[in-house]
């Protein structure tokens, strides 16, 4: 199948440029995706692009992974109501170099390969570049009628905030790095999230009057959530690609958690699964929702993908231990159980500070499995914390060494899905 027909059926492609087929099929082409290094982890966020960059080397093109480390530094107005807080330079180079770790595991970059994957990052042409020769080389190919034109940039003057010059010239810092792209690696294609569109374009126009070349972009559709809420967000947080910011069982249950609608969506967009394969799921899903086949089916190949095979067995028995087997009492699980219990979060504490037994608000604030005394009282009263299993009822309830699981732990939720183990060291 054809790169595109594929990336169509799984609904990964908004935009395209006239004559993106006819490149393709015509030579083996190289293709980038920007990663901006706003942390030094990339997020799920980021999956589509990286998944965009999988594809491409699949269908035997050459994949380019640009790292932001210059562009960060100024700031991408694309989609954002106000200006960014601008990182140093030695964050910015530090979150650079961890990315750029995060996307040599997904993609090959063996070097007798034709297409070998390569990672680039744009500090290092444009540290060379003084400010006047980027003005009197690039800046006089662009009006300012054609960038005020772009979305990205006409939202933002007509907004309250208003640009600044600084993320103003964000989009020619973009369009000069497909330029040099083009120039240096023969890039000619662009790939990227929907609202970048205005980014993109101005790099193929650059190109066009600096060199009188040819390029082409495509982007893919912004992710959504049915409910409305931020794609890849959650109570804690981002959910991220680093095992040490989001574990692999708390990851393994984001995509469980699912909604239907979401995850009819997802399946396709997240894994590999041929559409046979997914329409089947589709088909056994519909039949009974309730056995949540297409989640869990989701949940194992993106974790399998990004965390590998054993930390996808340990999400699954974790899983299993704590939400598969409920109304068995918690002393039915072994210390080994306990001990083995992947992505939950550990708290520790002596024993000395329980001996004299605490109350369970206080225990709650304490080991900070809520921010505040206050709000303990108000989960407890609204049924939202148990203890081994069982509902705390009353604010009143003492905790101490005789509620301790095999002389040693206490398995505290919060809430549905929200797992604690307190460990006596």
């Amino acid at each position: 199948m054809h790169l595109l027909d594929e990336l169509s059926w799984r609904g990964m492609i908004h935009d395209i440029m006239p004559g993106t087929r006819e490149q393709l099929d015509r030579e083996m082409t190289t293709g980038y995706i920007g990663f901006d290094p706003t942390a030094d982890s990339l997020h799920i966020g980021s999956l589509v692009p990286i998944l965009l960059l999988v594809h491409f080397q699949r269908a035997g093109h050459k994949p380019i992974a640009l790292v932001g480390g210059a562009t960060g530094m100024v700031g991408d107005p694309s989609g954002k109501n106000e200006e960014r807080n601008l990182l140093t330079e030695e964050v910015l180079l530090r979150n650079a170099a961890g990315v750029k770790a995060q996307l040599e595991r997904f993609l090959n970059f063996d070097a007798s390969l034709a297409n070998a994957a390569e990672l680039v990052n744009n500090y290092d042409w444009f540290k060379t570049i003084s400010f006047i020769d980027f003005l009197r080389d690039t800046g006089k190919h662009i009006t300012v009628n054609y960038m005020m034109a772009k979305d990205s940039v006409k939202k933002r003057i007509e907004g309250e905030t208003g640009i600044s010059y600084t993320e103003f010239a964000y989009q020619l810092m973009q369009g000069y790095d497909f330029y040099w792209l083009y120039q240096h690696k023969q890039c000619k294609l662009q790939m990227g999230g929907s609202d970048q569109w205005g980014n993109m374009t101005t790099g193929t126009e650059l190109i066009r009057r600096k060199c009188g070349g040819e390029a082409f972009v495509f982007t893919n559709p912004l992710i959504t959530k049915t409910d409305g809420g931020k794609f890849g967000k959650t109570e804690a947080g981002n959910i991220w690609l680093d095992p040490t910011k989001t574990t692999p069982y708390q990851f393994y249950q984001f995509w469980l958690n699912a909604s239907d609608e979401d995850a009819k969506k997802w399946i396709s967009i997240f894994t590999f699964l041929p559409k046979s394969e997914i329409d089947d799921l589709l088909q056994l899903h519909q039949q009974e929702p309730s056995a949540r086949v297409l989640q869990k089916k989701l949940a194992e190949e993106v974790t399998r993908f990004i965390h590998g095979q054993e930390e996808l067995e340990k999400a699954i028995a974790t899983t299993e231990k704590l939400f598969f087997n409920q109304q068995a009492p918690a002393e039915s699980l072994s210390e080994q159980d306990l001990a083995s219990m992947e992505g939950v979060v550990h708290i520790r504490f002596t024993r000395a500070d329980l001996e004299q037994g605490t109350d369970v608000v206080s225990f709650l604030a304490q080991s900070g499995i809520l921010p505040s005394k206050g709000e303990a009282r108000k989960l407890i009263q609204g049924g939202g914390i148990s203890i081994n299993r069982k509902k705390v009822d009353s604010l009143d309830m003492t905790i101490d060494p005789s509620l301790l699981l095999h002389n040693k732990y206490l398995l505290v939720q919060k809430g549905k899905k929200n797992y604690y183990l307190a460990e006596v060291s």
